[in-house]
C-alpha cells in the first residue's frame, strides 16, 4: 500500500473523489452513533446487578463497629471500605478516606478548598498574584475544566510513554512558587493508556517544590482496569515513594469504583499522608455529616476484598478487550501503511490516543459527526480545548455495542483518510 505523502498530485486528486464517493453513501445512511465518553457499555453495568441484591430489608446495616449505617455519622467512612479501597489503593486504611460516589467531585472540592482557605495553613490561592497547574498533554479533558473554572494558569507538559517530561516538571516545580500542582493520570493514563516508570515515580517523590503548598494530584483511575491478565503495566505505588523520600505531604492519590460498580453510584476515596488527611477532615467537618454509608456497605459486601475487585474487572476486561482489539485492527489494517497516523496500544484503561497529520483532527471529528458518528472533540485533551498541532483525537471504544463499535471505526478510518488528503492536496 503506497504511503499517502508518496503520491502525487493526480494520484491524491483520484483518491479524494474515492473517498469522497465513499463518504456520501455512508452520509446517506442517516447513522446515530456515540464514542464521545468512555463511559462502560450497558453489559458491563450488568456485572454489577448483583449489588441490588445484597441489602434488603432483613439484613442488619450495622458496620463492623457497630454504626448504624443508615444514621449519621463516621465522616471519613466505614472501617470496611477503608479496607477494601486502601486494598485498590495499596494503602494501608488509616490513609484513606471514604467519599460519596465521585472522585472528580473530591478533586473539585480540594481545589475549591485551596482556592479559598489555602493548604495545611498557608496562603489561600485566591489571595496571590498568580497559581499556576502543570498538565500533561495529551491529558484529561475535566482535569482541565476544574483549574479552568478557578481561573487557574495550566502549563502544557508533554508526555511520553514513560509519562510527564520529569525534566521540565521539575524544572517549573522548583523554581515557580506559582506553580501549585500537577494533573496525573498514572496507570493507563487518559488518553494515550501510559504507565509512569519506576524512575517517572521515583522523581515525583524526589521534587522539592518552591511553593509548601505544592500536591501532585494523583488520579489512579484505572488502577485495576487491565485488559489482559498476561500483560499488564505496573504502577510503582506513589505514597510509599513520596514517605521514603522524606515527601509524605507531597501527594493526594484518588481512586473510586466508578467503572468498576456503577458510574454515578459508586465510592471514592482519596488517600494522603495523616497530615493531608487530617486538613481535608476540617471542612468536611462543616461540609458533611457524613458520606453514603448504606452505599459503602453495599460495594463491601458485593465484592468483599481485592480478590473480589479483580475477579470483577476480569468480567469487564472480558466484555471490553474484543473492542480494543477491533479498534486496533482496523487502524492497523486500513491505516497502518498510510503514513499518516499513529496511535496507542493500551493495556488497560478506556481509551486509545490517536495522532491524525497536524492540522487535520477539528476536521476528521467534523466530519465524522456529519456522517453520524460522535467523537470527543478535538482539542478536548488539551488545556483550554487548544490542541497546538490540531492532531490528538481520543478514541472511546467501550460505550458502543461491538456491531455499533465496527461501523463508527469505518466511518472514522474513512474520515481519516480523507481529511488526510485533502490536507496534503493544500500543499
Amino acid at each position: 500500500m503506497k504511503k499517502y505523502t508518496q503520491m502525487s498530485r493526480e494520484e491524491l486528486l483520484t483518491l479524494q473523489q474515492e473517498l469522497s464517493g465513499e463518504y456520501e453513501k455512508i452520509k446517506a445512511q442517516s447513522l446515530s452513533l456515540d464514542m464521545s465518553r468512555g463511559k462502560p457499555g450497558t453489559d458491563q453495568l450488568d456485572l454489577s446487578m448483583g449489588m441490588m441484591d445484597v441489602l434488603h430489608s432483613g439484613v442488619d446495616l450495622r458496620c463492623e463497629t457497630g454504626v448504624d449505617c443508615r444514621n449519621y455519622g463516621v465522616i471519613d467512612g466505614i472501617p470496611e471500605a477503608k479496607r477494601l479501597l486502601g486494598q485498590m489503593s495499596e494503602v494501608p486504611p488509616d490513609n484513606i478516606i471514604i467519599y460519596g460516589n465521585s472522585s472528580l467531585n473530591v478533586m473539585f472540592d480540594s481545589i475549591a478548598r485551596s482556592m479559598t482557605h489555602g493548604v495545611m495553613g498557608n496562603t489561600p490561592w485566591c489571595k496571590l498574584d498568580k497559581v499556576k497547574f502543570l498538565c500533561p498533554v495529551p491529558g484529561y479533558d475535566r482535569h482541565f475544566k476544574i483549574t479552568e473554572f478557578f481561573g487557574i494558569e495550566m502549563i502544557n507538559i508533554p508526555m511520553s510513554e514513560n509519562g510527564p517530561d520529569m525534566d521540565m516538571v521539575e524544572e517549573l516545580v522548583s523554581s515557580d512558587p506559582a506553580v501549585k500542582g500537577i494533573w496525573c493520570v498514572p496507570k493507563y493514563s487518559n488518553p494515550q493508556g501510559y504507565t509512569y516508570s519506576e524512575e517517572t515515580v521515583a522523581r515525583f517523590a524526589r521534587l522539592k517544590p518552591a511553593a509548601p503548598d505544592f500536591r501532585i494530584y494523583w488520579d489512579n483511575a484505572y488502577s485495576i482496569h487491565h485488559l489482559y491478565d498476561d500483560n499488564q503495566d505496573f504502577l510503582v505505588e506513589i505514597l510509599g515513594e513520596c514517605a521514603k523520600a522524606g515527601n509524605p505531604d507531597i501527594v493526594y492519590k484518588f481512586t473510586s469504583t466508578s467503572k468498576v460498580s456503577f458510574p454515578g453510584s459508586g465510592i471514592a476515596a482519596v488517600a494522603a499522608s495523616k497530615a493531608n488527611l487530617e486538613d481535608f477532615r476540617k471542612y468536611m467537618r462543616i461540609q458533611t455529616i457524613g458520606h453514603d454509608k448504606v452505599n459503602q456497605l453495599r460495594h463491601v459486601l458485593f465484592f468483599k476484598d481485592l480478590d473480589g475487585l479483580h475477579a470483577h474487572m476480569r468480567k469487564h476486561a472480558d466484555l471490553i478487550r474484543p473492542k480494543f482489539e477491533l479498534v486496533l485492527h482496523a487502524l492497523d489494517t486500513e491505516l497502518g501503511e498510510l503514513g499518516i497516523c499513529d496511535w496507542t496500544r493500551p493495556h488497560g484503561g478506556y481509551f486509545i490516543s490517536f495522532d491524525a497529520m497536524e492540522g487535520c483532527a477539528k476536521a476528521i471529528v467534523a466530519r465524522a459527526k456529519e456522517a453520524g458518528v460522535i467523537l470527543t472533540g478535538a482539542g478536548a485533551t488539551y488545556p483550554y480545548g487548544k490542541d497546538p498541532l490540531d492532531s490528538n483525537i481520543r478514541i472511546a471504544p467501550t460505550y458502543p455495542s461491538i456491531e455499533e463499535l465496527a461501523q463508527a471505526v469505518k466511518v472514522f478510518v474513512l474520515c481519516v483518510k480523507l481529511c488526510s488528503v485533502e490536507k496534503l492536496l493544500e500543499v
